[in-house]
């Protein structure tokens, strides 16, 4: 298989993101990860710019052992000097060089000629070669850029040295098919293009920036410049993580390999979203919280019957531990017993039946069910007792001016029986009406209340510890209410002791 270079600039043009900035630790040990991950190449940073920056870059040069390290410069023979002192110490240094070749670049920004263009591409590249053998040219905005002039630009930088050249589209403006044939272009009008590497840089601005990487490859570039998360200026770069995938997956259309250790993906991920602060979207592409997680009913029951039904990548091969089946109001009954299971709960079809119906009521309440969450409804539904006495509905008013006042419905022996009460607190004047109702008065021992998952829809579970006659019994519920989850703990402790015979 024919490799592609992996150039990463998460350093450099990653760090250049709104709300992104890196000191000097975090960009080695970004660095460090990035050379555990596999990159050919990381570009750590624009040494002239700062001389944080350039600190940063020495760093970086000086600690990394296995890729090569790569400063940028304009055509510009301080930054060329800067970035050289920066990477010189590298075991493999690199300059990329870069000048604007567009038109609207060179008329506005630079308000040079063609010409002039032309005769600086060439003084910048030999200058960088008088000082390191591994040079990269840019001809910014090459997508917007006249053909025939962009070709001859090429070919005057490879005559002057340089060993890879890079084809960015700046701006995000390219499309597919068209990048692609400017790559094929490239190969077929530039006479010397056979001496050096042709790489390319895309932006995402039209969300077009891996299919832009992966038309150029397989039209003859063999370096692609990315970043981990895609990010980037403005819309940011083409992702690291998508395009590896893409030609891992695809090596039917793509047959070409990278160096790339996949297994290292999310870590890296995790890793630069925590110290850039910018968070990674859950349905982001391979990486994302909800790249693996699979709620829909259809999809978990095609999924344990066979992960290739709906998954094309196993979770693991890019660092996440498992496919994550999300139970929520879409999930189905397949779904919901190979959780169960997976939680040491083998359940009959009956039982089963009684918590699914449980699960869906629940799911109804709230957006995910957690693995708490089914620990609780099936110890509450599959474990319970008897229940004497079966909450019907309850309506509470309560107030830091007016007394709490409750109305219970609780249904016995096919009957319903209402009670009204007053109380200190809501939960108070509940007890209350169900003792009016059971005729019980046991004494409370103990009442707990506690969040069972995460989030303001979270299931409360409550428990009660109660002495009724001469015995002591524990009884619990659970509910997104708080006032119900306190009323079916109640319940569940009369029953039991109803049940054994404790009055």
């Amino acid at each position: 298989m024919e490799k592609i270079i992996i150039f990463d600039t998460t350093l450099r043009d990653g760090e250049q993101s709104p709300g992104a900035s890196l000191n000097n630790k975090k960009k080695l040990e970004i660095a460090k990860q990035l050379e555990t991950l596999g990159v050919d190449i990381i570009e750590a940073g624009f040494p002239v710019s700062s001389p944080g920056d350039f600190q940063a870059v020495k760093m970086v040069a000086r600690e990394i052992k296995k890729a090569g390290v790569c400063g940028l410069a304009r055509a510009v023979k301080a930054d060329i000097d800067a970035a050289y002192n920066a990477v010189k110490y590298a075991r493999r240094p690199r300059l990329h060089v870069f000048l604007a070749t567009s038109e609207i670049h060179m008329r506005y920004k630079l308000k040079k000629a063609e010409s002039e263009i032309l005769k600086a591409s060439a003084w910048a590249v030999k200058y960088a070669k008088r000082k390191l053998e591994d040079i990269e040219f840019s001809p910014e905005d090459a997508s917007r850029t006249n053909k025939k002039f962009l070709y001859k630009v090429l070919e005057a930088v490879i005559d002057a040295g340089a060993t890879t050249v890079n084809i960015p589209d700046t701006v995000g403006y390219s499309t597919p098919y068209e990048f692609g044939s400017l790559i094929k272009g490239i190969k077929e009008n530039v006479p010397n293009i056979h001496k050096a590497v042709i790489s390319v840089h895309c932006h995402n601005d039209l969300g077009l920036a891996v299919s832009n990487s992966l038309a150029a490859v397989l039209n003859g570039a063999r370096q692609v410049e990315c970043t981990i998360n895609g990010l980037g200026e403005r819309a940011g770069n083409a992702s690291l993580e998508e395009t590896v995938m893409s030609l891992t997956t695809r090596s039917d259309i793509f047959e070409f390999g990278t160096s790339i250790k996949t297994k290292e993906i999310y870590k890296t991920s995790r890793l630069v979203s925590k110290l850039t602060g910018i968070s990674v979207q859950p349905n982001k592409a391979i990486v994302g919280a909800n790249a693996f997680a699979h709620e829909a009913g259809i999809h978990q029951d095609g999924l344990l019957k066979e992960r290739r039904t709906y998954e094309i990548m196993k979770p693991q091969d890019v660092g996440f531990e498992e496919t994550k089946i999300v139970l929520g109001k879409h999930s189905g009954r397949h779904g919901l017993k190979a959780r169960l299971k997976k939680l040491g709960y083998t359940l009959t079809d009956k039982e089963l039946d009684k918590a699914f119906l449980r699960f869906k009521k629940l799911a109804d309440k709230k957006k995910e069910v957690f693995d708490e969450d089914l620990a609780t409804i099936v110890e509450d539904e599959i474990s319970a007792i008897p229940e004497i006495y079966k909450l019907v509905s309850f309506y509470v008013s309560s107030g830091n001016k007016v007394t709490p006042n409750a109305s219970v419905t609780l249904k016995h022996k096919s009957k319903d029986l209402k009670a009204d009460s007053t109380g200190d607190g809501p939960v108070d004047a509940c007890y209350k009406a169900i003792e009016k109702i059971t005729g019980m008065r046991p004494t409370l021992l103990g009442y707990n209340l506690n969040a069972v998952t995460a989030g303001k829809d979270a299931l409360g579970e409550v428990s009660v510890r109660m002495k009724a006659g001469k015995s002591v019994v524990n009884g619990r519920g659970a509910s997104t209410d708080v006032i119900e989850a306190s009323l079916k703990a109640y319940l569940n402790a009369l029953n039991k002791a109803k049940a054994l015979g404790k009055k």
